[in-house]
């Protein structure tokens, strides 16, 4: 309690300078709570605006896929190169050692695997992400999926509701089937979709054509998915281009731990993010270096 003896008025109010207000760096985030804001700003560089994040919740539909038979072994030694890290509740407990103090996106959502029918999935419990501190809640939509489209949107707009009142931002990841194209049509529709439903960043795919309509068409930060093992070179150009054309990130995984030297990769593709470093440059410095 402060000594009621030597009680001095304040002098110094500041009177003829407004007080700042601060905007906020990421798009179409500006009047989200504070909490949020917190979240967001430590997943996404504030020098950049950008992120790197590493996904390794594969193993929710695929099992032990190749590169993730051990996580202990091929993932942690990369966690600390990421901006952020994606995962499911079950392999955060058991292998990812909280003291990295990484932000976690947590694989919200979940349901059929590769076995069956994909997409056909449910959210999880609030207060679970709630006790993993969670920074962003991932959640799977499957736009134009006739039998699952209205059950995923319906788990993006719960996820939303629920984020919003805890203070976590909810990234809406778009699923591409068998039967649905990666354009810059069908990206840009889907990505859109889930802004619309609240979703405070979207994950989609990245397409050589028009990728710019995608980006420029959803007003909240857009990171891509990595996709399918590339060449790493190629892969480096495709994080490159898509920098370029308005994405605030990537959310890499095969492409960094099936990589040839994966801890190489990772540090390439931070250079290639948030540097602007031209892929093939970013890549020799690093082979280099390893």
């Amino acid at each position: 309690m402060a000594d009621n003896d030597n009680v001095q008025s304040g002098k110094n109010f500041g009177v003829g300078t407004p007080q700042k207000t601060e905007g906020y760096f990421l798009k179409g985030l500006t009047h989200l709570d504070w909490g949020m804001k917190d979240r967001l700003s430590r997943i996404f560089n504030q020098q950049s605006g950008k992120s790197v994040m590493l996904a390794f919740d594969h193993g929710y539909i695929m099992g032990p896929t190749s590169g993730l038979e051990r996580i202990d072994l091929t993932i942690v030694p990369l966690i600390g190169y990421a901006d952020c890290i994606m995962c499911t509740r079950g392999i955060l407990r058991s292998v990812v050692p909280p003291t990295f103090n990484k932000p976690v996106s947590l694989r919200y959502s979940a349901g059929s695997t590769v076995l069956t029918d994909l997409n056909d999935e449910c959210v999880m419990d609030i207060e679970e992400a709630v006790r993993l501190n969670a920074s962003l809640l991932a959640v799977m939509v499957a736009v134009g999926d006739p039998k699952h489209e209205g059950q995923t949107i319906r788990n993006l707009t719960q996820t939303v509701d629920v984020g919003t009142k805890f203070g976590i931002p909810t990234m809406g990841v778009t699923a591409v089937g068998k039967e649905l194209v990666r354009d810059a049509r069908y990206l840009a529709m889907s990505s859109r979709v889930c802004a619309e439903n609240g979703a405070h960043v979207v994950k989609t795919y990245y397409c050589e054509k028009d990728f710019e309509q995608v980006t420029n068409s959803v007003p909240v930060p857009i990171v891509i998915a990595g996709g399918k093992k590339l060449p790493e070179k190629e892969a480096l150009e495709m994080a490159y281009r898509a920098i370029n054309e308005g994405a605030a990130g990537v959310d890499m995984g095969r492409n960094i731990f099936q990589a040839n030297n994966p801890i190489a990769m990772i540090q390439a593709v931070r250079d290639v993010v948030h540097h602007g470093s031209k892929p093939e440059e970013a890549f020799k410095k690093w082979i280099s270096e390893s």
